[in-house]
């Protein structure tokens, strides 16, 4: 394939905002100023079933097809399901490798969005979510990073859960100073959460008792500390975290005030527009707010 071609990745995509996410990552790259031949998005999900579907479903799509934005109606950009697993450090090594494989010049944009958010609070709750919210992420941004091209994007879809109002002084300020520091520091304090649950005295410890928003906080910290060591890299790819809103969801059990659309907005203009070179910034409604 040739260089002139884009090459995106999106996870946790076969629904609500990550299929959003795909859908608006078509629509916007045609006037996108990063814009260099066609667009191939990989829409990854757990399902193959599912992942099918979507890709089913986005190339049926109205919008889509109004826009003549896919292949298939004339445009610059395709669809293809890829299975990913992010609680699964094998699956995203099997990503990885296929993506070399397929993209030895590299590829250009990854946006993280896969995740869960579980009912309930005890030390399964909390094993299950970090694994996933916490380590999946940080495996994927881990091994997919170095497979980005210069000048390509990083987006982690994170949380205002995540945001710091929710701890004592010095957690606080245990996730600020981690998240200039490295990630090592920034997983202490997810193994710190872990085995303050266990003992039954995460308030003591100075943590909510919310697995979600404490996955996040981490999520949002980890981000920021190898945007940090990436920037040394001097290859101008930006990392960024990104809460995309209160939308509505499965996730949000259809409770959020925001359509799966406007929640994808944020994610996909930090992939695909012009962000002034900032990097390692946590975003909401397009703008940088503070963590």
């Amino acid at each position: 394939m040739a260089v002139e071609s884009r090459i995106a990745a999106v996870t946790g995509a076969n629904k609500g905002i990550g299929l959003a996410i795909v859908r608006n990552l078509a629509l916007e790259y045609p006037k996108s100023p990063l814009k260099s031949g066609p667009l191939l998005i990989y829409l990854t999900a757990r399902s193959p079933e599912r992942g099918s579907e979507a890709v089913k479903t986005l190339n049926q799509d109205e919008q889509l097809k109004k826009a003549k934005v896919l292949k298939q109606d004339g445009g610059d950009v395709e669809v293809s399901y890829h299975e990913l697993d992010i609680s699964k450090k094998e699956e995203i090594h099997k990503f990885r490798d296929f993506l070399k494989k397929e993209h030895p010049q590299g590829i250009d944009f990854v946006i993280n969005n896969a995740g869960i958010a579980m009912e309930g609070f005890d030390s399964n709750v909390v094993k299950t979510t970090l694994q996933t919210n916490y380590y999946g992420t940080l495996e994927a941004t881990r091994e997919l990073l170095p497979l980005i091209r210069n000048g390509g994007r990083m987006v982690n879809v994170s949380s205002m859960a995540g945001k710091l109002n929710k701890y004592s002084d010095e957690i606080r300020q245990s996730f600020l100073q981690a998240s200039k520091k490295d990630v090592p520091a920034v997983t202490a304090i997810m193994e710190q959460f872990n085995s303050s649950v266990e003992a039954g005295k995460e308030n003591d410890a100075g943590f909510p008792s919310a697995a979600y928003a404490v996955s996040k906080a981490g999520e949002t910290a980890f981000t920021k500390a190898i945007a940090m060591e990436e920037a040394k890299r001097d290859r101008g790819v930006l990392v960024n975290a990104c809460c995309p809103g209160y939308v509505n969801t499965d996730m949000t059990k259809g409770r959020g005030s925001k359509t799966v659309d406007a929640g994808a907005r944020t994610p996909v203009m930090l992939a695909l527009q012009d962000i002034g070179g900032r990097t390692g910034e946590f975003w909401q409604s397009e703008q940088i707010i503070e963590w």
